[in-house]
């Protein structure tokens, strides 16, 4: 079959939906025109008791289905684009079978989805923009920011993170490695990437839940970090304690523009994407004053292809409307530039893990299965959908490049200490 072929439902519609589905024919068919420019692979789209093939089968392409459970589906992603088909697979409208692969889909099928955009949905782009206007990283907004994502509750990640709760990439050694090993790896070499010797101190930007700091210190060096959540400042503080290293390293609740002094290393491991493309330059400018002579600073950092990093900043997308608020994802280019023309930190490594993190977040994803129960009983069915899609969302964006996450190493002017 090729694009656009029309089979009978196989699949049964329930009384709930089909009471609904008679009701948007006119949106309906502004979805169906626009898919009909599918490229690869193939696409069902299955409502009222039909079957809508857009695209075609063969060579191993992928394939995905969407049951239409309401026909509100189709105003809502006419109106509101990609956002809107996110937020009506948040509330129920429509379900697949295989997430990841459905936006793998999409993706691969960049042409055709990037007219979802267009039309009526160009206003809804204008209102979500606006949202994403009043949520800059003001010191003040950076901490509301902030909290609304990671002060969910410490229950919640425990339950979908590996033990040395890294809410980052993970760097798998080998194929078979399981999340923890991968995890505690990454902070190895993250150590090692900076030189990091017994004694020295090293400041980090973005504590998490501490896994770093835990890891540093454990290997001699003190350490200083920072994290503007004050659940992880409390979970973090209590993790020192237990392990006996209070007095080792000093936890502050300072946002990245408040710190002082002078440390041998820097390390920040997925905190810039919450500093916001204005922020930039602000953001390098303190590390190059933080950062001792001959210092090294370790940045990791999700990534944006450079040709798509203007409209990623402009536009409000699923995670920035629902999850992140604040947050922007930079190219490679925009970190050299801000560091270049603020600091005199110059780049000395650089590593792309897009592939580790696709792996991380199927484990993830994993880790959260047993637990579903739990997570709707806590928050809701709603959030459950949620942060499906959220996770489904990442791990199909890192699975087909179209971010990428690296980790960077600076190296600040001068001559390190002996």
């Amino acid at each position: 079959m090729t694009a656009y072929d029309f089979v009978p439902s196989a699949t049964p519609v329930t009384h709930a939906a089909r009471s609904h589905l008679p009701r948007a024919p006119f949106f309906r068919r502004i979805i169906e025109r626009r898919l009909s420019s599918f490229e690869h692979g193939s696409l069902e789209l299955c409502d009222a008791g039909r079957v809508l093939r857009f695209g075609s089968t063969g060579n191993g392409e992928l394939a995905a289905r969407v049951d239409v459970r309401d026909a509100r589906f189709f105003r809502r992603v006419a109106l509101g684009g990609t956002l809107g088909a996110a937020e009506s697979y948040v509330d129920g409208d429509w379900q697949t079978d295989d997430l990841v692969g459905l936006v793998r889909l999409m993706l691969q099928n960049e042409r055709t989805t990037s007219t979802l955009e267009g039309g009526p949905a160009r206003l809804g782009a204008l209102v979500a923009r606006g949202f994403g206007a009043v949520r800059r990283n003001t010191r003040a907004g950076s901490r509301r920011n902030i909290a609304d994502h990671y002060d969910l509750g410490n229950d919640f990640f425990e339950r979908m993170l590996d033990p040395t709760l890294s809410y980052s990439a993970a760097i798998f050694p080998t194929p078979e490695a399981a999340l923890e090993t991968a995890s505690l790896h990454k902070l190895e070499l993250v150590c090692d990437r900076l030189g990091l010797r017994a004694g020295e101190h090293v400041l980090e930007i973005g504590t998490g839940w501490g896994g770093f700091a835990l890891f540093a210190a454990g290997r001699g060096a003190r350490v200083t970090t920072t994290t503007i959540s004050r659940e992880q400042a409390r979970a973090a503080a209590e993790r020192f304690a237990r392990a006996g290293l209070s007095a080792q390293i000093t936890l502050l609740e300072r946002d990245y523009r408040e710190l002082e002094g002078r440390f041998d290393h820097l390390v920040s491991i997925e905190m810039i994407e919450a500093v916001g493309p204005q922020y930039y330059d602000a953001f390098f400018e303190r590390c190059g004053r933080l950062l001792a002579p001959g210092g090294r600073f370790v940045l990791q950092s999700i990534t944006i292809p450079e040709r798509r990093e203007a409209e990623h900043a402009r536009d409000v997308d699923f995670i920035k409307r629902h999850v992140f608020p604040g947050s922007s994802l930079p190219s490679v280019a925009a970190l050299l530039g801000a560091a270049a023309r603020t600091s005199e930190l110059r780049l000395v490594e650089l590593a792309d893990y897009g592939e580790h993190y696709a792996r991380t977040l199927a484990a993830w994803r994993r880790n959260l299965e047993p637990h579903r129960p739990w997570v709707r009983a806590r928050f809701g069915e709603r959030f459950e959908r949620l942060w499906d899609f959220y996770l489904a969302y990442c791990e199909a964006g890192f699975t087909e490049r179209y971010i990428g996450v690296a980790q960077l190493v600076f190296e600040q002017k001068g001559r390190r200490r002996p």
